[in-house]
């Protein structure tokens, strides 16, 4: 049976997928019955950081772009951050154009973790596991992008609804 891509989701994708073994499979029928409201719950935790955190630069572009030289990125790159920052966490809470988003997330905090939290370069102990602990931090939420890329907004998102329209 073909799917249409629109139509892909953690839950039609894992509908049918059992754990590897029955004692590994108790939670399947939670994770299936739950992955909607688990999806959006997820989505707002994930995109909440980006929307919380560019909304008040959205108000101070000049400022923010005086502190991208020191970090080695161009001022004129705040244009595209800023924006990128606020509205693509907006678009992951919302859940609309979900693929696209996470991947523009994912190019969006490499290159926030690279310059911003480069804990080699700190001599500080203090200050070098502040900055080693954001770093990782942002890998790891790299990587809800990525399953959130794969497994789709679910069924309560901007996504699924215009899907249907």
């Amino acid at each position: 049976m073909q799917q249409d891509w629109d139509d892909v989701s953690l839950n039609s994708v894992n509908r049918d997928a059992r754990s590897s073994h029955s004692v590994l499979s108790l939670a399947d029928g939670l994770a299936v019955s739950t992955s909607d409201a688990v999806l959006l719950i997820g989505r707002i935790m994930l995109g909440w950081i980006y929307l919380s955190s560019g909304f008040p630069k959205l108000f101070a572009i000049a400022h923010v772009a005086a502190t991208y030289p020191p970090r080695g990125l161009a001022p004129w790159l705040v244009w595209i951050a800023v924006p990128a920052e606020f509205f693509g966490g907006l678009f992951v809470v919302l859940g609309f154009a979900t693929r696209y988003v996470a991947v523009v997330m994912v190019v969006f905090t490499i290159v926030a973790s690279f310059s911003s939290h480069a804990y080699w370069d700190v001599t500080d102990a203090a200050l070098r596991r502040a900055q080693d602990t954001n770093f990782w931090k942002n890998m790891s939420m790299i990587g809800g992008f990525l399953i959130y890329f794969v497994a789709g907004p679910g069924r309560w998102s901007v996504d699924r609804w215009l899907a249907r329209r």
